[in-house]
């Protein structure tokens, strides 16, 4: 439909359509549309020389296509509402928290608005949570409970490796260190909320110092490897 309605050639809509995803700004309703979109065309011809639809491999069968909503300003209720997953994903907001979120978020001046709106009526915190942050902080008040409870805590040393891909990726935003792509492949390992291993772009880097038994123990943990120990023997 869409390239009958461009008057476009079929390669000339995919390139369109590709670069108006690649901009966040058209969605598709299954994953059939991004193979379609990544499959190159001399990739398409071979399986289809093979005997196989090339339309199993183009838009023809990809589903259907959308514009991306984005949330209005004068929409409150989507707005409060997206104000309230940002805070049950961080527990505290402010400002340089967003800088890796979606570009489809809305202005910060707009979030802004209706945290203070929020917080007079007493439905969430403000203040300074976390030091060495500028500028506001919002929390939800279970936020503040656990970060009161976890100042109490002793540093345990526990390891914990993450998906780069996940929120609690704040590496150059709040934890010291490197910025590292939130890409699903690329990890983090934090100990005691500190970044002390990375792996990114196949390569895995140390940002702290370990004995040699301890960083192998942390580059099994920060790849998500299973470390076979010996099997003691039974005695019957």
């Amino acid at each position: 439909d869409m390239v009958q309605g461009s008057r476009l050639l079929q390669s000339q809509a995919e390139e369109g359509l590709g670069e108006l995803v690649a901009a966040g700004i058209v969605s598709a309703d299954s994953f059939s549309g991004l193979r379609a979109l990544v499959l190159p065309m001399d990739r398409k011809r071979k399986l289809a020389s093979r005997g196989m639809r090339i339309a199993q491999f183009g838009l023809e069968d990809a589903g259907r296509w959308s514009l991306v909503k984005r949330t209005r300003s004068d929409d409150k209720p989507a707005l409060e509402s997206l104000a309230f997953i940002l805070l049950k994903r961080y527990g505290v907001v402010f400002r340089k928290l967003l800088v890796h979120e979606s570009e489809h978020l809305p202005a910060w001046f707009e979030l802004l608005r209706l945290f203070r709106q929020l917080e007079a009526q007493g439905l969430i915190r403000g203040g300074r949570f976390i030091a060495g942050i500028t500028g506001e902080q919002y929390a939800l008040p279970e936020a503040v409970t656990s970060l009161r409870s976890l100042r109490k805590q002793p540093s345990d040393g526990k390891l914990i490796s993450l998906s780069a891909a996940d929120p609690l990726n704040l590496s150059g935003v709040l934890i010291p260190g490197p910025r590292i792509p939130a890409l699903a492949g690329n990890r983090l390992l934090l100990r005691d909320g500190e970044l002390v291993a990375s792996y990114a772009g196949g390569e895995t880097t140390l940002h702290a110092q370990f004995a040699p038994a301890d960083e192998w123990a942390a580059r099994n943990v920060l790849l998500h490897k299973r470390v076979m120990l010996p099997v003691q023997p039974r005695l019957s």
